[in-house]
């Protein structure tokens, strides 16, 4: 079993700080590091000073829309970085939002899981090497071919997907899940839809990398802990888009989520958003408290059938010592 850790980006004023928290997690034993993209940072170049300076972690994106760049340019993109790494990345992608298709990209939030597959068969034919020919529903392309010889073993291709739909085309076209807040029997219901993908695929789930982020925070300060953690998960299921959200409610509790979203839209109320998640959620959907608490935790989700990963996520809100307690806490899982 290991364990991944995902940065925070917007909490670090320049790419030697993410690059340090990296190192960190190298030389704690986590297998692999990452970060999301939305409107800071590019990924890609800031993965590519990661890997320069780390001997041995994989490098992951978290999550390259396919609204955002072209799909043979997302093949490119996975084959250069695996040559610059030595081997260590993988192409993470998703079905993106609305708010960053349309407001950020400038494209038309449109049939995005038609658009992910297609994107991911193209990347496939790139990766075979010779002509790229496709004739889609989206994308119509071919004439023209990869320049270069692409590697015996290219990148893996991992998917950030909550619903069913979108877990089903991970299994049967991906090489990697990789899924947020899910309650354990939340994320062993999921798994059924990635294993009747890896069927349709005619694969297995050993097949597929499955690697559920869970939010951690552990200090011996454990209220501390916990409160900081609260308040990221309230915040990312009643504000942050309505996927998280409705994800959550669908693993039994549209409640809670119906009074976390009421909290922001009545007046952005997020101590009213927090004070609304009960403590049982906060334990079965995230790790916070003393490192003896966080362990066991995090350990319950390696446990899981299925997983091959663990994948760290820091809160908002966190000190540098505090990010630091949490990766020992988690050191040698």
């Amino acid at each position: 079993m290991t364990l991944d850790l995902v940065v925070m980006t917007s909490d670090h004023d320049s790419l030697d700080s993410i690059v340090d928290i990296a190192q960190r997690a190298e030389n704690h034993g986590f297998a692999r590091v990452s970060a999301g993209e939305t409107t800071g940072r590019d990924m890609v170049t800031t993965f590519t000073v990661v890997a320069e300076r780390t001997d041995s972690i994989g490098v992951s994106t978290d999550v390259l829309s396919p609204f955002g760049r072209a799909p043979t340019v997302l093949a490119q993109t996975a084959l250069t970085m695996h040559e610059a790494t030595g081997g260590r990345f993988r192409l993470g992608l998703g079905t993106s939002s609305p708010a960053i298709a349309e407001r950020w990209h400038g494209a038309e939030f449109d049939r995005p899981l038609r658009r992910l597959r297609e994107t991911i068969d193209i990347i496939r034919e790139v990766y075979e090497g010779g002509r790229v020919s496709y004739d889609g529903e989206i994308f119509e392309l071919g004439g023209l071919g990869y320049e270069g010889t692409p590697p015996e073993t290219p990148p893996g291709i991992d998917v950030a997907a909550l619903g069913p739909k979108a877990t089903e085309l991970a299994g049967r076209f991906a090489d990697g899940w990789v899924p947020q807040l899910f309650t354990h029997d939340g994320l062993r219901t999921r798994m059924e839809d990635l294993e009747r993908g890896a069927e349709l695929g005619d694969r297995t789930l050993e097949d597929v990398r499955v690697a559920p982020l869970v939010r951690c925070c552990a200090l011996e300060e454990r209220e501390t802990a916990r409160a900081k953690t609260r308040s990221m998960v309230a915040f990312l299921i009643g504000a942050y888009g309505p996927f998280y959200g409705n994800s959550v409610a669908e693993q039994g509790y549209e409640d809670v989520v119906d009074e976390i979203r009421a909290a922001w839209e009545d007046d952005c109320d997020t101590e009213a958003m927090a004070a609304a998640l009960p403590d049982s959620l906060l334990d079965s959907l995230a790790a916070a408290g003393t490192p003896e608490e966080v362990r066991d935790r995090v350990e319950a989700f390696q446990a899981i059938d299925g997983v091959d990963a663990v994948r760290v996520g820091f809160v908002k809100g966190m000190t540098d010592e505090e990010k630091e307690s949490t990766l020992a806490a988690l050191s040698g899982l």
